[in-house]
Formats: structure tokens, C-alpha cells, sequence
């Protein structure tokens, strides 16, 4: 159960982290928040799993997540992490009404806010301020990140992708698995400790 003081700490949360991308009105933030639910999710819980469509996103305000795919050999691919302050969910599948193809796990104890998509897409209808933020949120997070990644996988060194993952993420040194990191570089636990081994000062990055 999730208290009234920290239910109220983690939509105050919420409305700052929309308000980073644009400023809404206080009607429009009534009408959001009520529909919205805080759930508490241990480590290793699931948020959403692949082949089941989802209702949903999600805001985190405390712990770590990350979504991930599995291959037909059983090989992972870790496609993003979500700390504090992120938006996890599956927007084509939310977009398409269809099957997510990632799970999102937690990697440490999480306090999430669900957010119903149903619900949220008539509010964009409805609120020109919701959707000013939804289109400068997927601009910076969807289309220009997703640009930049693509490149770096082909474009650079796998040694390069873990130095910028450092230096972009100094948040998740220690939190996260050399594991999951490899699977989010496309690369092998193996070839990621060699790396570590021959290029130590990568690992001081921050």
C-alpha cells in the first residue's frame, strides 16, 4: 500500500518531470494524476512483459529498470535502462494496440506510477498542453535518440559505445550487471571484460 504523503511525492515527481518539456495547466494535471496509480515492484519484478499487450506506461520514481528481448537461442538484448525521473513503456505497442516484443524488468526495488494509455490519449486530444509535451518528449527521447543509437552501432567501436555509455550514464555505475551492459552494446560478457581489461581508464569515466 502506498501511502497519501509519498502517493503525493511521486505525482509532485511526475508533474516536474512532464514540466521539463512543457508547462501544463493545473486543470490539465487534475485531470491526469487521478487516473494514475503508484505501485511498488521488488527487484527482478516484472512490469511488462513481452507477448502481452499493454494498458499502460509508466513513470519512475524510485529505482531502475530495464527493457529487454530475448533471441530464439536465449540470448538477451537489453534495448534501454530506466532510472528515476524515465517513462517506461512500449509506445508501438501501445500505439498499435498490440504485443509488446520487450519485457521491462526491475533491477532494483522500484516505486512506479502507471499512467492508462486509453485514458491519456483522449486527454491529448482534449489539452493542447499534455500534447506540446508529448511531442517535444517523443522529439528529444524517440527521434533523436533513437538517430544517435542507431549510429553508434554501426558506426563506432564497441570500446567507444561503453566509454559514451559511461560517460552518459554515470548514474548506473555499480547498479547495473556487466551483463546487461553488454546486451545493451551488442556485444558478449567476454568481449566487454576484455575491454575492461585492456582499456582500464574507461572504467573511471563519469
Amino acid at each position: 500500500m502506498i501511502d497519501s504523503v509519498l502517493r503525493s511525492k511521486a505525482m509532485s515527481a511526475l508533474r516536474d518531470a512532464i514540466e521539463a518539456y512543457e508547462i501544463i495547466q493545473n486543470d490539465t494535471w487534475d485531470l491526469l494524476q487521478e487516473k494514475c496509480s503508484c505501485i511498488r515492484l521488488g527487484k527482478g519484478e516484472i512490469l511488462y512483459s513481452a507477448g502481452i499487450t499493454p494498458s499502460s506506461f509508466s513513470y519512475v520514481y524510485t529505482g531502475l529498470l530495464r527493457a529487454f528481448t530475448t533471441d530464439e537461442h536465449g540470448n538477451e538484448y537489453t534495448k534501454i535502462f530506466f532510472d528515476k525521473g524515465s517513462f517506461p513503456g512500449s509506445m508501438r505497442a501501445l500505439l498499435l494496440s498490440e504485443p509488446s516484443e520487450f519485457t521491462i524488468e526491475t533491477l532494483e526495488p522500484s516505486l512506479i506510477v502507471t499512467i492508462p494509455f486509453n485514458y491519456y490519449r483522449e486527454l491529448l486530444r482534449l489539452k493542447h498542453d499534455l500534447a506540446l509535451f508529448q511531442i517535444a518528449y517523443l522529439e528529444k527521447n524517440w527521434v533523436i535518440a533513437k538517430e544517435v543509437r542507431e549510429v553508434e552501432i554501426v558506426m563506432e567501436e564497441a570500446a567507444d559505445r561503453y566509454r559514451k555509455f559511461l560517460l552518459d550514464n554515470p548514474d548506473l555505475q555499480g547498479r547495473v550487471q556487466q551483463y546487461h551492459i553488454a546486451s545493451h552494446l551488442g556485444i558478449t560478457p567476454t568481449q566487454l571484460s576484455r575491454i575492461r581489461k585492456k582499456y582500464p581508464e574507461i572504467n573511471l569515466c563519469k
